[in-house]
């Protein structure tokens, strides 16, 4: 198990319950993943931790268990391989650069021992290669990605009721072949040299009064009007097929973001260079200015900008941010304050408790306008109309800066119109540089 933490509709469970043998589950907190986190209180292992502990509680009502390690994992693969008689291992595919390369160790390590490996789509519902164009080639546009995804799909938005075609996995019928063994305690938060902090509900909830309502709220912060599923997507305690199935039931908008985010994950596994490199390579020649002290103030919500800054201190303080914000901010770091995307592409990816490499990735790029089907290099938010259009009254605003109105509030760190000339200015002055 790793991002797959449920026992309903998970392919590779459900296939390895079917092959008629014992099954153990196991999950590694992988410490070349921990160790790199600077934040003791990071809320996402503590979600994953209580959704262990969760998942445990379900097994032992069945006479199983979840075998929990903390280690590298490729030892701890050895470790399960010297202590148990393995004859097929499945798993959940993975597509960031960093599982490619574990799950490709383990795999050597379970063929050298003679040990049949199964690999399962179980993250998205559709991966690199099963939708392209008609030559082939990976979309690289959303719309017509999306055409074809609903064509595949079977669906049309003005006939909600008519049942997606998606394969359904029911590991949840197949239970009684899992193993039966006691339960062995879990490792510890401690013992990792993290701290018990507070975190979103480990059971997703999908009530279909606020599926019917995202259409019309998503795009106003002060509104809780967002689904919330975003961690629970991130670490497979929703099943992307349940969701999609609901989605296009109450919510066509919705759906099209559940298929956003396959969309994003299809380009990280067919360009996976756009890791650490623009999709638009004209974007390369850009003349960034970086300044530590203005990516600061960006950081902790004090631009003077106060929809940004807003914005800001709700992901500092809950590691969440509403997606209307999520625009807003990059678009902000990367055309007023002119700091490379990838700053605030690795600050987001140390706050947010919905952290998707493809998907947050995406999101910059598009922000920056140097990605696939970005957002035009020339549009730039003004933050003074999108705080005009979605927070009028400031309700969002004066929740998360108190100071507001006030002489503690900041003035502006930048104005807009010289901002946005020089950004107009400089991306021109790439762009012809490389062609």
């Amino acid at each position: 198990m790793r991002r797959d933490l449920r026992l309903e509709d998970n392919t590779g469970l459900f296939n390895a319950l079917r092959s008629g043998k014992p099954v153990i589950l196991f999950f590694v907190f992988d410490r070349n993943i921990l160790e790199k986190l600077d934040d003791a209180n990071d809320r996402r292992v503590n979600f994953i931790h209580k959704r262990l502990i969760y998942l445990k509680k379900q097994l032992k009502e069945l006479g199983s268990d979840v075998h929990v390690r903390y280690g590298d994992p490729v030892e701890e693969w050895r470790y399960l391989l010297r202590n148990y008689k393995v004859s097929a291992v499945y798993w959940n595919r993975d597509y960031e650069s960093y599982a490619l390369q574990r799950d490709g160790q383990i795999k050597a390590i379970l063929f050298n021992k003679g040990v049949e490996v199964y690999t399962f789509k179980d993250h998205v519902l559709f991966e690199k290669g099963e939708l392209t164009k008609v030559d082939g080639k990976p979309y690289t546009v959303f719309t017509p990605y999306l055409r074809k995804a609903y064509e595949k799909l079977g669906y049309d938005p003005a006939w909600p009721d008519k049942p997606l075609q998606i394969n359904s996995f029911p590991s949840e019928k197949h239970l009684e072949m899992l193993w039966k063994t006691a339960q062995r305690p879990i490792p510890t938060l401690e013992s990792m040299a993290f701290r018990e902090q507070s975190c979103p509900d480990v059971v997703p909830e999908m009530p279909s009064s606020r599926m019917k309502a995202y259409a019309d709220n998503r795009d106003f912060p002060s509104i809780d009007g967002t689904t919330r599923m975003g961690i629970h997507l991130r670490f497979g305690t929703l099943s992307i097929r349940i969701a999609a199935r609901k989605s296009a039931k109450f919510s066509p908008v919705l759906l099209s973001e559940l298929l956003w985010r396959d969309f994003y994950s299809m380009i990280l596994q067919a360009f996976p260079s756009v890791e650490s490199h623009p999709f638009r390579k004209e974007f390369e020649e850009m003349a960034w200015e970086n300044d530590p002290g203005k990516f600061a103030a960006w950081c902790n919500g004090c631009t003077g900008f106060p929809m940004v800054d807003a914005g800001m201190r709700q992901l500092n303080a809950t590691g969440f941010m509403h997606n209307r914000l999520r625009m807003l901010t990059a678009s902000f770091l990367v055309k007023h304050l002119l700091v490379d995307w990838r700053w605030g592409e690795a600050y987001f990816a140390s706050k947010l408790l919905d952290y998707d490499l493809a998907s947050n990735n995406g999101g910059w790029q598009w922000a920056a306008g140097c990605g696939t089907d970005a957002a035009p290099y020339f549009r730039i938010f003004s933050p003074d109309a999108q705080q005009q259009r979605f927070d009028p009254q400031f309700k969002f605003v004066r929740n998360w800066i108190p100071e507001y109105g006030t002489k503690n509030y900041p003035q502006p760190i930048i104005d807009h119109a010289f901002a946005r000339d020089r950004f107009l200015h400089l991306a021109k002055a790439a762009f012809n540089k490389k062609t």
